[in-house]
């Protein structure tokens, strides 16, 4: 019996592979900009409230933790139960940091600071669009050039992909949106992380690293991908069993039938029958 989760791991590699190439050979579009533009005339911050190591730190490495303990610790889980935790929660988050990169160098937004990156020349134009070539510092410099990737906030997505997983596998967990289920103590647990991925997020405003529409759109982003992900191996968080994962597809039924697939339940017969799965033989030309 073969786990058809192989492709996933070959995706996996293949969406880390992709990001790190981009990081190393690809520079950003960087849009015309004035000057005098008070949007992006804010100091330049040298030591920032979250800096890129802690944010991984925070939302990779911890929470990377806090579920394989409750897995290890509490839940005992099975193997199956263990690959279905934190193979999408990579997903999720390698996946995030691949399409913020690619947003950010594509759209190459000014930072709030980039005038205190650039620090144009003294006779500079006023009140006309300009480009890099006014800047005094260095230009190929990380530091300038990462004035342009304001859009959307990597910080942002990179949190909510991240500690957002770990919310949604507590809410799967502990039931907190089955039906009936009043518990305001399981809802705190749940919301606890997301409490931490937004004040990572507003974070980026305080250090003037990006305004809150980048953060906005970050934290979508990183939340819609978690979601994205936990949902490929989860049920729904209304389900009665939302707290196991979905079994791994299989050519074989369970009675070694090699004609059965494992087959998703529409969504009205989960909600009838409240069933994940059901085993159905597959239609042969003589049926």
């Amino acid at each position: 019996m073969q786990t058809t989760n192989a492709p996933d791991y070959v995706g996996l590699v293949a969406i880390i592979v992709s990001y790190i190439l981009i990081i190393l050979l690809v520079t950003p579009f960087k849009r015309l900009f004035f000057i005098n533009d008070v949007n992006i005339s804010f100091p330049h911050a040298e030591h920032e409230r979250v800096p890129v190591f802690m944010n991984f730190v925070y939302a990779l490495f911890i929470p990377l933790g806090v579920l394989i303990l409750i897995n290890i610790l509490l839940l005992r889980s099975s193997a199956h139960k263990h690959e279905a935790t934190y193979l999408p929660f990579l997903i999720s988050i390698t996946f995030t940091a691949l399409l913020t990169d690619i947003l950010k160098n594509a759209v190459g937004r000014p930072r709030p600071d980039l005038l205190a990156r650039c620090v144009p020349a003294s006779d500079a134009p006023m009140n006309v669009p300009v480009d890099i070539s006014v800047c005094t510092a260095p230009h190929n410099t990380h530091l300038l050039q990462d004035g342009w990737r304001s859009f959307p906030s990597g910080h942002s997505s990179f949190s909510f992909s991240g500690l957002g997983f770990v919310a949604l596998y507590f809410a799967g967990q502990l039931g907190v949106f089955r039906t009936g289920s009043r518990d305001l103590g399981r809802f705190l647990v749940f919301l606890a992380p997301l409490v931490g991925a937004a004040m990572i997020a507003i974070s980026r405003c305080e250090d003037y690293r990006h305004d809150v529409y980048d953060v906005c759109v970050g934290s979508a982003l990183g939340m819609t991908v978690a979601y994205w992900s936990y949902r490929r191996y989860w049920p729904k968080l209304s389900s009665a069993k939302c707290s196991e994962p979905y079994p791994l597809p299989t050519r074989e039924g369970m009675n070694g039938d090699s004609n059965a697939v494992w087959q998703r339940v529409r969504d009205e017969e989960e909600a009838s029958a409240d069933v994940g799965y059901e085993i159905q033989p597959l239609q042969t030309e003589n049926d």
